[in-house]
């Protein structure tokens, strides 16, 4: 595809950042913020049902959950839950402390705290939330962040409980582990801003350093995500949720933009055909007799169970379901993205990609028959129980019609390649009321002075003095900034001799070196990551092995020591070290005379090809450099 004039297309994206705050309890109790290490201790099961609001309205998304049928199975225990995330027992008074965080943040965002909180109720029956909905609520509104020199707005900063944990699903049930559940979590919403796909991951790289800022966020894997937000001029608002990389915005927004302008060229395909939505208003038709005597493994198996082939026709779709939206998606995807959700099938079959997958060529021109389809005409066809595969097919005849129109606003869920998929319909307003069992909360002008006069340092702030009292590069002081590891990296610098550069080099690159092996590096304890750079500073091991003792215990766990017994390094004295050289400039020495300029790097590779982990490189470098002095001295 050619590239992009984001501007020109009306580019604009909005982001969300969440966090969970690594506060002493939950938002509406005392129950640990750590997730369960144990088994469940009680287990309970709840069915969720949507409810109308105020206003009689049933909100879009929440009816779509509904419509899975699901049943939802609960896991416990007695430390990181109680009665409150069981919805057996009202809600607690709201965090303090959470409440604290925010409103500093708020503060760094020059955003205007609320006069007083009120917690409300959002609607959530997907089985994340015990009682099908998730307290939130606004403690800022407003708000601005500099990028670059250019001005991105705020509109609101809130506090909300995390949701529960998914640990399975399967048939008609899901399982979730109530543990995080109740977690604070604060959310920072941007206006939406005009941007490049490069331009959108930077502003949401600041708006997140500046909540670490706080030093009350926590870190690791499922501690912080991104929802990003993406329309462009003609196209619609999409709701991408479950970013967990910055790294990925970029693809993820151009991919997005991608996507909605084929679909508008889709659009505009079938206006040129005289395809209107009333021509779509077709009743699926049985069509299981032509496939009697299929070859198709699926539609065999199917059949054999005692289901149907049902099929529909797409007046004026041929060859449209075959276009590629975004890699590895197209159009037909989005359609049996659809059948999969509403119908609860495990795919479909259309006539742009068949004959295929066992369906011949006669059984395609039997579907075109009974059908009725013309060239310009294509067809879906799905087997499986007659009522899932009419449910099945009135979605793709609903996702068809929306085609005709444009695109269609919803929310999708990121993939770590950038791409997303179809999630649910997009929420409505008749998803919040108000929480009656929670106390609303002044916020007095004594309390948000006391928060200015505790306020940390901006993250401008924070990075020149980095660079400043530790002498590493900005780069570094960045990536330190970005990274988890800020507080254990000032912990380390002065505790030890270590050179910081050595350490923030460590935490950052090394780290991400080992991520991208995919080694768990998640599994590192902060304590396991101390006592390694507490080793080198006794010398008890070297800088060069931090890389292999920290992959060691990411994988095996267990001590540091241990680890280091394990990858079977002693260290070697002096007089061994010297030895050893003295052996590899006897056995080098032709070449070390014929090429002075290249003895030293010869050397080394040799001798700390032997001795790696064993001793600091450079104290081999040192004795590397006298032996040569000696040699070339008359």
């Amino acid at each position: 595809m050619a590239a992009i004039d984001y501007r020109k297309v009306g580019l604009k994206v909005g982001i969300e950042i969440h966090r969970q705050l690594d506060t002493k309890g939950k938002l509406f109790c005392q129950c640990h913020t750590s997730l369960a290490k144990g088994k469940s201790e009680v287990n309970f099961l709840r069915y969720l049902r949507p409810t109308q609001s105020e206003l009689g309205v049933v909100d879009p998304a929440a009816l779509f959950e509904f419509q899975k049928g699901l049943s939802i199975l609960y896991q416990s225990d007695h430390e990181t839950s109680c009665l409150v995330e069981m919805d057996e027992e009202p809600p607690h008074e709201l965090n303090q402390e959470a409440v604290e965080v925010c409103l500093q943040a708020a503060m760094l965002l020059k955003a205007r705290p609320v006069d007083e909180i009120h917690v409300m109720r959002k609607i959530v029956i997907d089985g994340s939330n015990t009682g099908g909905f998730q307290r939130t609520c606004i403690v800022a509104l407003g708000g601005r962040i500099d990028v670059d020199g250019r001005e991105i707005l705020m509109q609101a900063i809130c506090l909300e409980e995390d949701a529960a944990r998914k640990m399975s699903i399967g048939g008609q049930q899901v399982s979730y582990r109530i543990d995080r559940l109740g977690i604070p979590l604060i959310e920072v919403t941007t206006a939406p801003f005009e941007c490049t796909p490069p331009e959108a991951a930077k502003i949401a790289s600041t708006l997140g350093r500046t909540l670490k800022a706080t030093g009350k966020v926590k870190r690791g894997i499922g501690t912080i995500r991104q929802d990003v937000n993406i329309s462009i001029r003609e196209g619609a608002l999409m709701e991408v949720k479950g970013v967990q990389e910055l790294s990925i915005i970029p693809e993820l927004v151009e991919y997005e933009v991608q996507r909605q302008l084929k679909l508008l060229e889709i659009r505009d395909e079938l206006k040129k055909r005289g395809v209107t939505e009333g021509k779509l208003a077709v009743t699926p038709v049985d069509v299981s007799t032509i496939f009697k005597e299929t070859k198709s493994v699926v539609v065999k198996k199917a059949l054999e169970k005692g289901c149907v082939v049902m099929g529909v026709k797409l007046q004026g779709f041929a060859s449209l379901l075959k276009v590629e939206l975004i890699p590895n998606v197209r159009f037909g995807t989005e359609l049996s993205d659809r059948a999969k959700f509403f119908g609860g099938v495990g795919g479909i079959f259309h006539t742009d990609e068949l004959p295929s997958y066992g369906i011949t060529s006669k059984e395609v021109e039997g579907i075109r028959s009974q059908l009725k389809l013309d060239s310009k005409d294509a067809a879906v066809i799905v087997a499986d129980e007659q009522s899932k595969a009419e449910g099945a097919l009135r979605a793709v005849l609903k996702r068809a019609e929306e085609a005709i129109v444009g695109v269609p606003g919803e929310t999708r869920v990121a993939h770590p390649d950038g791409t997303t998929r179809y999630m649910r319909p997009r929420p409505g307003s008749a998803r919040l009321y108000p929480e009656t069992d929670v106390p609303q909360i002044p916020v007095s002008q004594s309390w948000l002075e006391h928060v200015k006069a505790n306020l940390p340092p901006l993250p401008e702030v924070l990075l020149k003095r980095l660079v400043t009292e530790y002498r590493i590069n900005r780069k570094l002081a960045e990536q330190l900034v970005d990274s988890d590891y800020l507080p254990l990296f000032k912990k380390i610098t002065n505790e030890t001799a270590v050179p910081p550069s050595f350490i923030a080099t460590s935490l950052t690159e090394v780290m991400k070196s080992l991520a991208r092996k995919a080694i768990p590096i998640e599994k590192l304890t902060e304590e396991q990551i101390y006592e390694i750079f507490k080793l080198i500073d006794e010398g008890k091991t070297t800088k060069e092995m931090f890389p292999d003792i920290a992959e060691k215990l990411a994988q095996k766990g267990g001590g540091v020591r241990e680890a280091l017994q394990q990858l079977g390094l002693k260290r070697i004295s002096t007089e061994e070290l010297s030895a050893l050289i003295d052996t590899h400039v006897k056995t080098n020495l032709d070449f070390i005379k014929k090429n002075p300029d290249r003895a030293f790097n010869h050397l080394m590779k040799r001798v700390m090809g032997q001795v790696r982990g064993q001793v600091d490189s450079k104290i081999v470098s040192q004795t590397v450099r006298e032996k040569l002095k000696k040699l070339s001295t008359p």
